[in-house]
């Protein structure tokens, strides 16, 4: 089952994505950063968001 245009990537509720919001300077939140450089996933969590504040 795929999601449908206007449901949220599953960025949206990443656990390692809230962790790294909390806590930048932590060793996951550097594995984050890095992650979201290659992510395709990401690429659509942020193209979400534009899409939202529209």
């Amino acid at each position: 089952m795929s999601p449908t245009p206007d449901s949220p990537p599953a960025c949206a509720a990443c656990a390692l994505r809230r962790y790294a919001e909390k806590k930048p300077n932590s060793l996951w939140a550097r594995l984050w950063r890095w992650h979201t450089g290659w992510c395709p996933g990401w690429r659509r969590y942020q193209a979400w968001l534009a899409q939202q504040e529209k």
